[in-house]
């Protein structure tokens, strides 16, 4: 969009947009910013550690000691993911990614100059925590600085900021897997969120937060720089819409512009005080709105998403030998490249075309690599593979974090993305620990049957799927 529009970010608009995605950016990073250092960082295959600027150049430790290591940053996740919504509505959205940026720092700098085991442990646990409240305010942020014409648009880089990380951290550690520089990986992290820390002074806050809290002159000044829409400056309430007051909120284009937009509307409802995480679970108001977002966050991560992107390197490294490392690369490269369709089309096709086209991609994708592995079609299963992660990058990674605002009413939209992401770790941590173990049960120690774990994701990312749009329906 042109600078000029009058719906659009102006250039600082658009300055703070990017600050705010630094915090998805780096939930994607500590995602994978173990995987590539794993066998370096473990001193598997290095011989034992010596001292290097004063720090040991590996960690000895077990495979479960390191599958505990990784799967901290879940743990973490959850525990930054139910404490999000208190953060941010008492300091507001900008307080709390500087918050998550200051928890990201420490987190990231711990793990960078670790000698030992604990505060590996510890760093892990603060990166979770960090991105556990980044990932909640993030697409809150987004939803209420971005312009009307193209707020889906916008709120899809959410996910392609979590993707890039991923790409990133990937890239990186190839080239940096080795005794003498792996921390560089996680100072790297440390680095970047010292950079947002220190950019934040000239960040503005949220309209929204602030005509909530009766900010008045802070909110014009807000919506002056952010936007080239001079009429913004005369709306009394910015906010996000009731349920209610939309037909169909996964429907999109002309109608959503004029029903989604916080910053294009003028509404005359009173300031309500924001909800708390058991309000919304006791309150009737909130069913319909807490099963939307629940049941997204459910099609996500039950999709099998991360089992699958595991479990990838088993299976193409089978047409293609000893090339893991680029394999993993390669699959996140596609998962970065199939996220700039949603971009353009998410206001064009709508919400509710646009996870049904992901969906139906994904559920057939996931029956065609159980297909593949339960009958030796290796060149089947990894040809579904891509084309799982690309189903799932057009529609059911990036949808679910714009729905969130766009669904909650105004005052809980808070509440709502704490519970919602908290329910993503969730299941994102039972997903990678029930996997393997469901395979084998399954498989019944037959490699020709590996394939039915695959089936059962196609049937769950079905039954929510169809849970997701008859609840839309009731």
């Amino acid at each position: 969009m042109a600078s000029g529009d009058p719906q659009g970010f102006t250039p600082y608009g658009w300055v703070v947009c990017l600050w705010v995605l630094i915090a998805s950016f780096q939930y994607g990073f500590h995602i994978s910013s173990l995987n590539q250092l794993q066998a370096v960082l473990t001193c598997r295959g290095h011989g034992l550690p010596f001292l290097h600027y004063g720090l040991p150049t590996c960690i000895p430790m077990t495979d479960t000691t390191f599958s505990f290591l990784t799967s901290v940053y879940t743990v973490g996740g959850f525990l930054g993911s139910i404490g999000a919504n208190v953060v941010m509505d008492r300091y507001g959205r900008k307080g709390a990614m500087l918050i998550s940026a200051f928890i990201m720092a420490i987190g990231s700098g711990l793990m960078g100059v670790a000698a030992s085991l604990t505060p590996l442990l510890f760093g892990r646990l603060f990166t979770g925590i960090s991105a556990g409240i980044g990932i909640c305010v993030g697409p809150i942020y987004i939803a209420e600085i971005a312009p009307g014409s193209i707020k889906g648009a916008v709120g899809v880089l959410t996910q392609f900021a979590i993707v890039i990380g991923i790409m990133v951290t990937q890239s990186m550690g190839l080239q940096l897997a080795t005794p003498l520089t792996w921390r560089l990986v996680l100072f790297f992290s440390a680095a970047f969120a010292i950079a947002q820390l220190l950019a934040g002074m000239f960040i503005v806050e949220s309209p929204v937060w602030l005509a909530r809290h009766g900010f008045v002159r802070e909110k014009e000044m807000s919506c002056r720089r952010l936007w080239n829409d001079p009429h913004a400056l005369r709306t009394p309430e910015i906010s996000t819409p009731d349920v209610e007051d939309v037909e169909d909120p996964l429907l999109a284009a002309q109608d959503e512009r004029s029903s989604l937009n916080p910053d294009m509307r003028e509404r005359d409802e009173p300031h309500e005080a924001a909800v708390t995480v058991p309000q919304v679970l006791s309150r009737k108001e909130f069913r319909r709105p807490l099963a939307i977002v629940c049941f997204s966050m459910l099609c996500q991560q039950l999709s099998g998403v991360n089992a699958v992107l595991y479990y990838s390197n088993d299976i193409l490294s089978k047409t293609v030998p000893d090339a893991g490392p680029y394999i993993s690369l390669g699959v996140t490269v596609v998962n970065v490249f199939m996220t700039f369709p949603p971009i353009f089309l998410i206001d064009r096709m709508g919400r509710k075309r646009l996870l049904s086209l992901s969906a139906s991609g994904a559920i057939l994708s996931l029956v065609g690599v159980g297909w593949g592995l339960d009958s030796g079609a290796v060149v089947l299963a990894s040809v579904t593979v891509m084309t799982f992660i690309s189903s799932f990058a057009i529609g059911i990674g990036p949808v679910p974090f714009v729905m969130i605002p766009e669904v909650s009413p105004h005052h809980a939209v808070s509440a709502l993305s704490s519970v919602g992401l908290t329910l993503n770790w969730t299941a994102n941590f039972l997903v990678g620990l029930v996997f393997l173990p469901l395979r084998n049960f399954l498989a019944d120690g037959d490699p020709l049957k590996e394939g039915r774990v695959f089936y059962v994701f196609a049937a769950m990312l079905t039954f929510f799927t169809f849970m997701l749009f008859e609840t839309y329906r009731g």
